[in-house]
């Protein structure tokens, strides 16, 4: 291969993104599973690199701890969403076909085998969550009344209390859970929602060699520089949003989020290409699952380099970033539940945890890892995960070997969500994705409005009119405009509940969030919202042009803010 199709190769391994670099390529191929060895099938949105490294070091721990072997099955369909719709199709059928038992009190049980899969391992609290709540089963009591019954797809993983307290201490990770109270899912790792950055950019943009707040991202002069995924699209980048909003609070949170996205480059749907466009100098920061920062962090990362010094950096901003645990669930009816079990044991075990965040033994410095007392070295074999452990007490006494030096119970917003996410998706729509290039111009226009000599005072107005929502008027006038009133000559029209019509407010918007539910009605909102917005970034463009200054030597700008 030549020097130039060699050079072309490297770049494609970058631009594509790796979600884990492996620290160690070989040509081997995987032996094929031997069918007599018992199998734990696990559906998993894990990336390649987790299932090989866990599928490994679990046969590993089964056989030396219990005597006998075992082997992982992973089964991947594609994120957690699809995961979830997956499970409930196949429970409500194995539900139809009556492959259940039901106890007088009204307790469902299903046989080994009813299901075929036992353990869903990755996703967040809320999917698994959603694996609590069930499915609906309908069926008719004695009496011939009919009755609805709630059948949990998890079980209890049934360990008891005091191996739950060794584990994990207290049950909180700022103002979430380390596992389910109820032990129907068990947090395996942490998952925190940050920041990715690259010091090149920020250090020629913001003269900073670190981020250390999500309000370093709303600096207008990274203006054309942030990457974003749409929250719309993108679950983790809500998650992330959800924590800056409910922690600083409505205003102070709505504006953070409004000049995070006059910032913004391009809105994505996918939550991994911020982090790549970041580490190829697309972009100069964006937000990120902490996974894939710290990945795309090591995949340009240079001998001799460490995180803390590689050009591209990633952080929990303390106190303010969403931290959330990771967990596993046991299926209901699954084919293996004692094995099930066991992999639950094994993730919370020293030999599970260090392989979130230990150099890989295959290295130089994954070479000095520490042993079990049986003398197994502890760490992944070949790939380096960068996930938090979830475990408390696994953090002191190997901190130094830890590649990521952060303490996420420490780092963890304690703020609880505040119930205003539901609002992100559809207002940030409206005012950032659908008005992207309009938010833009009216965000330079405020950005370089002191420069032109406009008057403070009207500055100050523009500012107000470009953070504001739209109002009542304007949400009302926007909906006669586009799609009238209901009459004879417009059947199809949907009358403006008043509710709709209330100011966007913290105390008006459970009721505005009510009228969200029909699906009419919010997608019409969300045209007259991106309407209303857009007018007012067009005002406040006028405002601050109609009172510049006039300047001999003035040029337009880019949208990164640069002259051309």
């Amino acid at each position: 291969m030549s020097i130039t199709n060699w050079s072309i190769a490297a770049c494609l391994l970058v631009v594509l993104g790796l979600p884990m670099v492996m620290t160690r390529c070989t040509g081997d191929r995987k032996p094929k599973a031997d069918s007599s060895v018992p199998a734990l099938i696990i559906i998993t949105p894990h990336v390649p690199q987790i299932r090989d490294e866990f599928g490994r070091a679990f046969s590993d721990w089964h056989r030396r701890t219990y005597n006998s072997n075992a082997r992982i099955d992973f089964r991947t369909i594609g994120g957690t969403s699809e995961i979830i719709r997956a499970l409930q199709a196949r429970y409500n059928a194995a539900l139809s076909a009556g492959k259940y038992e039901l106890s007088p009190d009204g307790q469902v049980t299903m046989q080994p085998g009813a299901i075929d899969f036992d353990i869903m391992f990755g996703g967040g609290s809320y999917d698994h969550g959603r694996l609590k709540k069930g499915v609906t089963l309908v069926t008719t009591n004695d009496a011939g009344k009919e009755q609805r019954i709630m059948v949990p797809l998890s079980i209890p993983a049934g360990f008891p209390q005091s191996q739950l307290d060794e584990w994990f201490g207290d049950n909180a990770v700022g103002a979430g859970l380390l596992y389910d109270p109820d032990e129907y899912w068990i947090g395996t790792a942490l998952s925190g929602f940050g920041i990715v950055y690259n010091r090149d950019l920020t250090r020629e943009l913001l003269g900073k060699d670190n981020l250390k707040s999500f309000h370093d991202l709303t600096d207008p002069r990274l203006a054309g520089w942030v990457a974003l995924a749409d929250p719309r699209q993108s679950g983790s980048i809500t998650t992330s949003m959800d924590a800056i909003l409910s922690g600083f609070g409505w205003e102070e949170g709505w504006r953070t989020l409004r000049a995070m996205a006059a910032n913004t480059r391009y809105f994505t749907n996918s939550s991994t290409k911020p982090p790549i466009d970041v580490s190829q100098g697309e972009a100069a920061a964006g937000l990120a699952i902490d996974f894939y920062g710290r990945s795309q962090s090591q995949v340009v990362m240079r001998a001799g380099e460490t995180p803390e010094t590689t050009r591209v950096g990633y952080i929990d901003p303390p106190g303010e970033v969403s931290i959330d645990a990771d967990p596993v669930s046991i299926l209901r009816g699954g084919p293996n539940p004692e094995l099930a079990k066991r992999f639950v044991e094994f993730c919370l075990s020293d030999e599970g945890q260090a392989l979130w965040n230990f150099h890989a033994t295959s290295t130089t410095l994954g070479a000095k890892n520490p042993t079990t007392q049986d003398g197994t070295q502890l760490g992944p074999l070949r790939f380096e995960l960068r996930r938090m452990p979830v475990r408390r007490a696994f953090y002191k006494p190997f901190a130094r070997y830890l590649i990521d030096k952060v303490d996420p119970f420490t780092a963890a917003s304690d703020t609880p969500p505040a119930g205003w996410r539901s609002s992100i998706g559809i207002m940030m729509g409206a005012f950032a994705v659908e008005n992207h290039e309009r938010i833009g111009h009216a965000w330079l226009a405020l950005r370089d409005a002191q420069d032109a000599g406009v008057d403070p005072a009207t500055i100050a107005k523009a500012d107000t009119l470009f953070f504001a929502f739209p109002t009542p008027e304007q949400v009302d006038r926007h909906w006669l405009a586009l799609f009238g009133k209901p009459n004879a000559n417009n059947p199809n029209a949907i009358t403006l509940p008043q509710d709709a019509k209330l100011p966007f407010t913290p105390e008006n918007y459970r009721a505005i969030r009510n009228t969200w539910r029909n699906p009419a009605v919010q997608s019409r909102l969300s045209i007259v919202y991106a309407q209303a917005f857009s007018e007012n970034y067009e005002h406040v463009i006028n405002m601050l042009k109609a009172d510049t200054h006039d300047r001999p030597n003035d040029s337009p700008r880019n949208a990164n803010g640069s002259t051309p």
